[in-house]
């Protein structure tokens, strides 16, 4: 059974992307490798995530290039890949070592993701993009765009995707082994750092002795010009490097984008959860700088070709779905619960890996592709032109437009409850509020572009 998303819409023309795109197409045959032959690696982003990612990279080929803001994480990636030229600014690094570069991974924090993997895909270089693919709905839509155009092999780094647990759970959702679905429940207990309050002290004179230390230390090794990249500048300060930078409007997605994208993958991934065509939130409250504490928010899918329409919700902050939609059990701190007329399926895990059934009923014999691994599905696409399953053009970025559409909402409920956001996905436009542009699409710093 395919797990490729109906994206029937993105053979349309849109007025955003300018053209649709739904097969990625195989890889450029030119730049396709020999099973033999070593795929030479770049890393943006090589502390945190990019660690790992990195870590992997190495395993797969070889890493000739990395590239990190933090000198302290460039000293760290210089022990484990030692052959590597090292640099700070991605741009600087594609532009010196571009024609020797075959692919690159992208760990960077959600703003710099579109601005790094768009100027390597236009270079045609396969691209591996850290989850949520991109920072705004604009960006994902030219992810895709652009993946398409170049016909390089692509993934984001959802890893869940790969795992026979979801892709069993999805293939039960196309059987219908659940009847007809009426709401889908999503929750995490993301964010686990601060957000819903005011910016740090930037002032180093107003800190604590051991806050001054720890600033100026942190300072020195980062390069904070090149850390803010695209987005408005603002004065370093603790607290936005190395991670809360999750919580703040200009450089990350929140909860939702930090989660949703794991969380979400299954039911998205069965239910083809696709073009949702309004969201509504309800919030603690936020500024519009850092996200809110906590928010609960209900997105309105359309019937498509094989299923009727349905509801999302999704909960972040300590808000839970009531327990008595998983049987009377107490939800675990992520997961998700698919409710259809006949059953319920309830995973209590971060990417729907495992799961119960919830109702006596007999679940049908399926069939799905089991994965290699999920970054081994990248390298193979890059090897042989055999698309990843999250790859950007029919997954990751119909993905991230699903889940990033509710931040739409997350926005206008800066009060707490919000108004019902209409959602046209054709030209990704709100049909009925104004003001919501920036958003949806970001203004670049000089410097920066798609």
């Amino acid at each position: 059974m395919s797990f490729q998303t109906n994206r029937r819409r993105f053979l349309k023309t849109t007025a955003v992307a300018g053209i649709g795109f739904w097969v990625a197409g195989g890889v450029r045959g030119q730049e396709s490798k020999s099973p033999n032959e070593r795929i030479a690696f770049a890393s943006i982003g090589v502390g945190g995530k990019g660690s790992s990612d990195s870590a992997d990279a190495g395993d797969s080929g070889d890493i000739i290039a990395v590239c990190d803001v933090d000198d302290g994480q460039l000293r760290a990636a210089e022990k484990r890949f030692p052959k590597a030229k090292r640099y700070s600014d991605f741009r600087k690094m594609l532009e010196e070592m571009g024609k020797s570069i075959d692919a690159v991974t992208v760990s960077t924090p959600d703003h710099v993701h579109a601005p790094a993997s768009i100027m390597a895909m236009r270079m045609g270089k396969h691209c591996f993009c850290q989850k949520p693919l991109t920072h705004t709905l604009h960006e994902a839509r030219m992810m895709g765009k652009i993946a398409k155009e170049m016909k390089v092999a692509t993934m984001m780094g959802n890893q869940g995707t790969a795992n026979s647990g979801v892709r069993k759970a999805a293939a039960l959702l196309k059987a219908k082994a659940l009847g007809t679905v009426k709401e889908v429940h999503v929750w995490t207990n993301r964010p686990i750092w601060p957000q819903g309050g005011p910016r740090p002290e930037s002032d180093v004179s107003k800190l604590s002795p051991k806050d001054a230390e720890k600033f100026k230390k942190e300072k020195a090794n980062v390069h904070w010009d090149l850390w803010i990249g695209p987005s408005p500048y603002r004065e370093f300060a603790l607290g936005y490097h190395p991670f809360a930078w999750r919580g703040w409007w200009d450089f990350g997605t929140g909860a939702l984008g930090d989660m949703a994208c794991h969380t979400m993958n299954m039911p998205f991934m069965g239910l083809d959860l696709v073009d949702p065509v309004s969201v509504q939130a309800k919030t603690s409250g936020h500024n519009r700088d850092s996200y809110p504490a906590w928010s609960v928010i209900t997105y309105e899918f359309p019937a498509n070709d094989w299923r009727p329409a349905l509801k999302l919700m999704w909960y972040d902050g300590g808000q839970k779905p009531a327990k008595e939609l998983i049987g009377g059990k107490d939800p675990v701190g992520s997961g998700c619960a698919i409710v259809g007329d006949k059953a319920t399926i309830y995973s209590p895990n971060d990417y729907g890996a495992e799961f119960d059934i919830i109702g006596d009923v007999t679940l049908p014999e399926v069939k799905f592709e089991k994965s290699p691994g999920h970054f081994d599905e990248w390298v193979r696409a890059i090897k042989t032109g055999k698309p990843a399953m999250s790859n950007f053009p029919d997954y990751a970025a119909p993905l991230t437009e699903t889940v990033l559409l509710g931040n739409l909402a997350v926005w206008a409920a800066d009060k707490g409850d919000g108004p019902k956001v209409e959602w046209n996905a054709e030209d990704q436009t709100v049909k009925n509020i104004p003001g919501l542009e920036p958003i949806i699409s970001m203004k670049y710093r000089e410097g920066y572009k798609l």
